[in-house]
């Protein structure tokens, strides 16, 4: 009888990163960055008039409510498909974001694309090097979520997961800094990382969460005076504590659902941003491994 590893198939409590929140005040530079030059689709059901947009990629998104630019302290890893597809649309569009931050860097496994306000998004190879098979057959998709924070933070923050959410978390060494690196799922991460840079003051941003246990890190975090905003099927949080000394390691605001949400896995479109009138082939138009 064959034997297996079943720890390697365990997730943790963490099941989904849904999306990224982040205000933007302007939409026809932002439809330029991220459909026309990232290749991903806006959700044509959802937040269709003019105050937001949502942005699907694979079973995620990237949410664009109207406002003065927000900026992630850190930055989003992507998969948007094969790298030659996604340098011919960034040049497309780059004479309608000159004025703006927008730029992209080639590294080895990865292009870094920078959007019109400074958010950076690292668009990562498929093939790039990563322990086990993590993005094996995946096309499209938020892989990860990386966050900058001070040194010293990354053993609180770990347990600060690991105890209050029941989350699958790990804390390595990267390029002579730690991080915690917390498992959503199966492909997802959410990563935070040391670094002795200034971190820049926090403007409101958030990211959204699904759980399968959905009380118990809810009377936990209650417990600390730390939720707020209770609606049915969701709560927020946005201050992570060393869970010792009660001391703020970070703040962030987590949107946490339960997965009897009724957004939890919705079908997203996602268009193969490839396909175009001329070389149209019926049922071409979709990608394919999402997650």
């Amino acid at each position: 009888m064959a034997h297996f590893d079943y720890a390697r198939e365990d997730t943790g409590n963490l099941v989904l990163l849904e999306h990224v929140n982040l205000t933007i005040p302007d939409q026809r530079l932002a439809t330029a960055f991220y459909v026309s030059g990232l290749g991903l689709t806006r959700d044509p059901y959802l937040m269709t008039g003019v105050t937001n947009m949502w942005i699907n990629v694979g079973r995620s998104q990237i949410h664009l409510p109207h406002g003065d630019a927000q900026r992630l302290r850190g930055h989003v890893g992507l998969l948007v498909g094969e790298r030659p597809a996604l340098i011919e649309r960034l040049r497309a569009v780059q004479p309608l974001l000159e004025a703006s931050h927008f730029g992209w860097t080639e590294r080895a496994d990865r292009v870094e694309v920078t959007c019109p306000w400074g958010n950076r998004y690292d668009c990562l190879d498929r093939d790039a090097s990563v322990p086990g098979d993590r993005w094996s057959g995946i096309d499209l998709g938020i892989a990860y979520v990386q966050l900058d924070v001070p040194v010293g933070c990354a053993a609180p923050i770990a347990a600060f997961y690991r105890e209050m959410f029941g989350a699958s978390v790990e804390v390595r060494e990267r390029n002579g800094s730690l991080q915690a690196v917390a498992a959503i799922g199966a492909h997802q991460q959410l990563i935070y990382a040391e670094t002795p840079e200034a971190i820049q003051q926090y403007d409101g941003h958030h990211i959204q969460i699904y759980v399968a246990d959905f009380s118990g890190p809810y009377a936990r975090l209650a417990a600390r005076g730390l939720t707020y905003g209770e609606e049915k099927h969701q709560y927020r949080f946005a201050d992570i504590v060393d869970l010792a000394s009660g001391a703020p390691c970070f703040t962030l605001e987590h949107e946490v659902r339960s997965l009897r949400h009724p957004l939890y896995a919705r079908p997203l479109v996602n268009r193969r941003a490839e396909a175009t009138n001329r070389n149209y082939v019926m049922g071409g138009e979709t990608f394919g491994g999402v997650f």
